[in-house]
């Protein structure tokens, strides 16, 4: 990568997700041939499965996007696109593609991409949190606060899906507030501007210690050092315990080999959790009750009234659970004093757990 004496803003990290790839065409299309910048993309992509998100911004933007190999060096005029089912990271002077641990559910996923761009280039780097759900960007445009970069988010009015900019423009002290027709101007223009100098921003040990984790780097995996403290909460990927991180205001979570989540992402992983599980005691249940079926006919044909009886019982228990969990998965949550088939204890006691 060229070298100045001065160096401008020439470090952009973008991430986006829902409605990201329309997001990320209109700016890249935009931004001048001789960018002297590097940018750098993160949008939520399937693990499984190809992605051409890269060729897509080759195809609309003056400057070259691909998707990187491990150890590439950084030039400017290049677009580097995050592969699926792999993190997109920066060293310094050097592209990063690692299969690391999840964050906020995602791999690729923004923050590590942001993180490890304020760690290595501090007031150089410029984050832009565009389109998407939930709060992935967050943290990491936070971290490039921290070591003096630029903040950028897109209009959330604008935006298809305006959790990601809502979120970043709640929780960090956000310099822009841009449409994306702004955004390319705005991005060259600090491209072109001296940045501040790095050493006025010294790197935090806790944020040092998180891209080390991103980095796979064995000293610090093995470390059994955890910052924050322990939630009583598990990890939804791993089990392990998930501790607690506090930066001002904002909230994280972190288990011991580095999946990490916002205080959101736990929630809808554990929601899609709840769902499993639900669905499995769906079918345990149906199956439960075609055997009992099958049971209680043999019991009949042998005479024995009262194994039928009982299996018949056990039978119709099931077919109210069975309502009720159709309901709750349907998104009606039923009390049982309001299901047709409730029938309560005439002792009075409360019905167990089922």
């Amino acid at each position: 990568m060229g070298s100045t004496n001065v160096a401008g803003h020439d470090i952009i990290v973008m991430g986006a997700s829902a409605g990201g790839v329309e997001a990320l065409v209109t700016i890249v299309r935009q931004l001048p041939p001789d960018l002297p910048a590097a940018v750098f993309v993160v949008l939520h992509i399937p693990a499984n499965g190809g992605s051409q998100l890269a060729a897509i911004l080759n195809r609309a933007s003056p400057l070259t996007a691909v998707n990187p190999e491990d150890g590439e060096t950084i030039r400017h005029g290049h677009i580097y696109v995050a592969p699926p089912d792999m993190h997109l990271l920066v060293e310094h002077g050097r592209v990063r593609v690692i299969h690391g641990p999840k964050e906020n559910r995602h791999r690729p996923a923004v923050d590590p991409l942001f993180r490890t761009a304020a760690v290595a280039y501090g007031p150089r780097a410029v984050g832009v949190v565009l389109t998407g759900s939930l709060d992935d960007g967050t943290a990491g445009l936070h971290a490039i606060k921290r070591r003096g970069g630029v903040a950028v988010v897109q209009d959330p009015d604008e935006a298809l899906y305006p959790g990601m900019p809502l979120s970043a423009l709640t929780n960090v002290n956000v310099d822009y507030r841009e449409s994306l027709t702004e955004i390319p101007h705005l991005l060259t223009r600090l491209a072109g501007e001296p940045a501040p100098d790095e050493g006025g921003y010294p790197v935090p040990d806790d944020l040092s210690y998180e891209v080390k984790m991103a980095m796979l780097d064995l000293g610090a995996l093995n470390a059994g050092v955890q910052g924050g403290v322990p939630s009583g909460f598990s990890c939804p990927e791993c089990g392990g315990v998930l501790h607690e991180m506090t930066e001002e205001h904002l909230v994280r979570f972190r288990c011991r080999v580095g999946h990490a989540y916002s205080p959101d992402s736990v929630l809808a992983e554990q929601d899609e959790t709840l769902e499993e599980a639900l669905w499995s005691a769906l079918k345990t249940l149906e199956e439960s009750i075609q055997l009992s079926q099958r049971l209680a006919e043999g019991a009949r044909r042998n005479g024995h009234t009262h194994a039928a009886a009982r299996f018949e019982q056990k039978i119709q228990e099931n077919k109210v659970r069975v309502e009720m969990l159709r309901r709750v998965l349907l998104g009606g949550v039923v009390k049982p004093e309001e299901d047709e088939n409730y029938r309560p204890d005439p002792t009075g006691a409360q019905p167990a757990a089922d």
